[in-house]
């Protein structure tokens, strides 16, 4: 029998479970850092796992002190180009776009929308700054971008236009430090360290469309109830009346290429080396690393070449803050049997 309180393994909180509109990840909500700008995201491509050997740092561990292995996810990281600062307000219908300011030699974006024949950047810096100085100015954003055609896995030559929040320190830092940033480029160890807690997110995986026990994990009609010559089906649509099937009740449809955020992903290494961490023969599907990298601890959503974005974490959890000791990088080869490395 069906158990009245357990009536699926999914959570009612995604639906509708649609497929996503963009592979870009979008954050709704971001961690509030210290007194000092910082930029809060970035963006990286997934290259493979891996795994490392590291020292067991986690106080009142069974493991405190002693080497551990552990899977590790790496994340290519091409440096972002800012292009423009972004001046939102807040209403009461949510943030507006007051002004914005660009750089007059973003070539690059040429290939994304057409770009205007001149533009008079310190007029519109100006302008952002006259709106700072009046305290209008409820949120600043970067205009960022990344080449993909410098990303080996990536077969793509229009780049990735993204905006990236700055947060830390009064309105006036943070303009300040966003028209420092403006026209320059942004690498990884720019915003995090390694030791870190931060938030991955990216869109998973596409299934199409499956059917409930695999969408919502139902169980298999079993016994007399499979004398109907059906299994995998949701065993009651519901009540007599409404005369209506209920969005709750649990049936097939699409499953998977959803946005979905994995929090409080240890950064275990942070490099600009490629071949400390390209295994032999490259990554699976993806190639050899050409960029800057990070390496988290454990899986992340999405496929392999799939768009990632990384935050501070909004929720961090009480772990150590320092860099971790690690001892060795596997660099074994994932194209099948190997000697282990």
């Amino acid at each position: 029998m069906s158990h009245p309180h357990a009536p699926r393994r999914g959570s009612l909180a995604y639906s509708p479970r649609v497929r996503a509109r963009s592979q870009k990840p979008k954050y709704r909500s971001w961690a509030e850092l210290g007194d000092q700008p910082k930029l809060q995201s970035l963006v990286g491509f997934k290259a493979g796992m891996s795994h490392v050997v590291m020292v067991d740092d986690r106080p009142h561990s069974t493991t405190e002190g002693m080497e551990i292995s552990i899977p590790v996810t790496i994340i290519e990281t091409p440096a972002m180009n800012v292009a423009g600062i972004r001046a939102y307000d807040d209403g009461p219908y949510g943030k507006h776009v007051l002004a914005e300011a660009w750089v007059n030699d973003a070539k690059d974006l040429a290939k994304l929308f057409r770009l205007p024949k001149s533009v008079d950047t310190d007029a519109q810096l100006a302008k952002v700054a006259g709106l700072v100085k009046d305290g209008k100015v409820a949120e600043l954003r970067l205009l960022t971008y990344v080449k993909t055609e410098e990303v080996s896995g990536i077969p793509k030559k229009v780049p990735e236009l993204l905006e990236n929040r700055v947060a830390g320190g009064s309105m006036d830092k943070r303009f300040e430090f966003a028209k420092s940033l403006l026209g320059k480029q942004v690498k990884p160890n720019d915003i995090f360290v390694p030791g870190e807690l931060v938030d991955v997110s990216a869109i998973t995986k596409g299934k199409g469309t499956q059917g409930p026990v695999k969408r919502w994990g139902i169980a298999i009609q079993k016994r007399k109830h499979a004398r109907t010559g059906k299994k995998r089906h949701v065993g009651n649509l519901g009540p007599w009346n409404p005369h209506r099937v209920r969005w709750q009740v649990p049936q097939l449809g699409q499953t998977g290429y959803h946005q979905r955020t994995e929090y409080n992903k240890r950064i275990i290494k942070l490099g600009e080396k490629a071949e400390e961490v390209t295994p032999e023969g490259g990554f699976l599907h993806y190639g050899v690393l050409r960029n800057p990298y990070i390496v988290v601890k454990g899986s992340i959503p999405g496929p392999v070449k799939r768009m990632v974005r990384v935050r501070p974490a909004v929720r961090p959890k009480n772990m150590p803050k320092q860099a971790p000791e690690v001892t060795h990088i596997s660099k074994q080869s994932k194209q099948g049997s190997s000697r282990r490395a």
